[in-house]
């Protein structure tokens, strides 16, 4: 052997050392968990909910456990609808979902956009530590999803004919009212009903099969709903309009996480949820601007409009509740009982 061939041989080790340790490095970057986030709300465009499925994607990425999400906002994954089948099957790893788009499945839900139930910010944080909401969790984690983040979004009323004040407002017009109860109260109210996601109302309005439209002020905002509509029902003090709009994740995903990557989403879950508690007010007061800004009227109930709308309420959808939906009745004397 000459002088050469020992230099040569810790070369070629160190060259075989390095490309193994080049190799294990990228599978350990190719290993990393890729998580599915959709939603139907427009991405970047400041919408809180899609600022909180954002935020705890950054956060788990920051969090270095082998976890990532990448998001699909707008529907570019699945439609509104779908995502709620596609999630408790397994096919879609996370989602920000208005839960009572999933009640045609879990009637329990409709109870989560109950006119009247939730009267504003403080009372919707009240209610997540209630046995009401504990209830609802035990159906969505059977149904097989779990909750990361809790969100609760007030919301209102607007027309392109009138301001919508009283029952009597609504006579007559086509409306889209989130959801079976509302669409129940509004139909005793003497509206038309036409059923879609929060996703459709522009076009709706902007074609004419839609009169008027209740939805939570964030996709007012975000829709530009206030570039077709007269008068815009704000919030205030007397919100009629409160749902909840969570951010759930697949029991069947989150079994395949282990622990560090579990602990990393809980973590980043809460930070988000804590940053929405601090938005959901500063939404309503963004939509008030906005619909000024574009020129329309801006009204908001007082105590003695929201105690009619209440009163029809509890004749119409609270009454269908209790009478069809297995254990409704106990259901919404829980969320009541919280004051």
């Amino acid at each position: 052997m000459t002088k050469q061939q020992p230099k040569f041989a810790v070369r070629f080790a160190i060259g075989v050392l390095s490309t193994a340790i080049l190799f294990a490095g990228a599978s350990a970057q190719a290993a990393d968990m890729v998580l599915k986030a959709s939603h139907q709300f427009p991405g970047g465009k400041g919408d809180p909910r899609d600022e909180m499925v954002q935020m705890i994607a950054r956060d788990v990425e920051k969090a270095n456990v082998g976890l990532k999400i990448q998001v699909y906002p707008g529907q570019s994954l699945y439609k509104a609808k779908e995502q709620w089948g596609a999630l408790t099957k397994g096919q879609l790893d996370m989602t920000s979902f208005p839960l009572d788009y999933a009640s045609g499945r879990h009637p329990q839900f409709s109870a989560t956009l109950m006119p009247g139930l939730v009267q504003n910010h403080e009372h919707a944080r009240r209610l997540n530590a209630s046995p009401f909401m504990t209830d609802i969790k035990k159906i969505i984690d059977k149904a097989g999803a779990m909750v990361l983040a809790d969100a609760w979004l007030a919301g209102g009323f607007a027309s392109k004919k009138n301001c919508i004040l009283q029952p009597k407002d609504v006579k007559g017009q086509v409306t889209r009212a989130a959801g079976p109860a509302f669409e129940q109260m509004l139909a005793g109210a003497g509206a038309s009903i036409s059923s879609m996601a929060s996703s459709e109302i522009y076009t709706g309005l902007q074609t004419g099969v839609l009169d008027a439209a209740n939805t939570s002020s964030g996709s007012f905002v975000s829709y530009r709903l206030y570039e077709l509509v007269k008068c815009y029902t704000a919030p205030g003090d007397h919100a009629l309009w409160f749902m909840y709009e969570p951010v759930l994740i697949s029991k069947k995903s989150w079994n395949k996480l282990n622990k560090k990557q579990q602990d990393a989403l809980m973590a980043a879950s809460k930070k988000a949820e804590d940053y929405f508690v601090g938005e959901a007010k500063k939404i309503d007061d963004k939509a008030v601007d906005a619909f000024k800004k574009a020129g329309v009227q801006v009204v908001t109930m007082n105590a003695k409009q929201f105690d009619e709308w209440l009163t029809l309420a509890k004749a119409t959808s609270y009454k269908k509740f209790e009478e069809k939906v297995p254990g409704g009745k106990e259901l919404l004397d829980k969320a009541l009982a919280v004051k």
